[in-house]
């Protein structure tokens, strides 16, 4: 994402169809080398959290907690750094995508401070989820 040709976007809107409940150290996800992933509505797609902060292409992804999968909402774009709100929580950023089961869904990695869970959340089915620009623009 170059910050130069960044412009407005809306948010992305979605809510939790699963809830998932493990964690892992030694998942090896890899980072997609976009920044961005365009999302259509009714897509589903694997909630996933790390604290790990590399994002170059391939950067290998160990420590990590799944929230679950979500439904989208609406069209649009997850862009690396857009805020993860969940039940009108800021709960993380957006640090990348991995597509290992892509195209059937991908993983969207969200950066928080230690990896956490569903559970940790308290996420159950409809549970709201935002995407939301972490920039403001004019």
């Amino acid at each position: 994402m170059n910050p130069a040709e960044d412009g407005p976007k809306r948010p992305v809107h979605a809510v939790v169809v699963k809830t998932l409940v493990h964690r892992r150290d030694d998942r090896g996800m890899s980072l997609e080398p976009f920044a961005s992933r365009c999302v259509r509505a009714g897509e589903v797609h694997e909630l996933v959290t790390t604290d790990h902060t590399e994002t170059a292409a391939g950067a290998r992804i160990d420590r990590v907690g799944f929230l679950g999968f979500a439904e989208v909402g609406n069209a649009g774009v997850l862009d690396r750094g857009d805020e993860v709100v969940i039940g009108g929580e800021v709960v993380g950023t957006v640090l990348g995508f991995d597509g290992c089961h892509f195209p059937n869904h991908y993983n969207v990695l969200i950066h928080t401070p230690v990896p956490v869970t569903g559970p940790d959340l308290g996420l159950k089915p409809e549970i709201e989820i935002q995407f939301r620009p972490a920039r403001r623009f004019p």
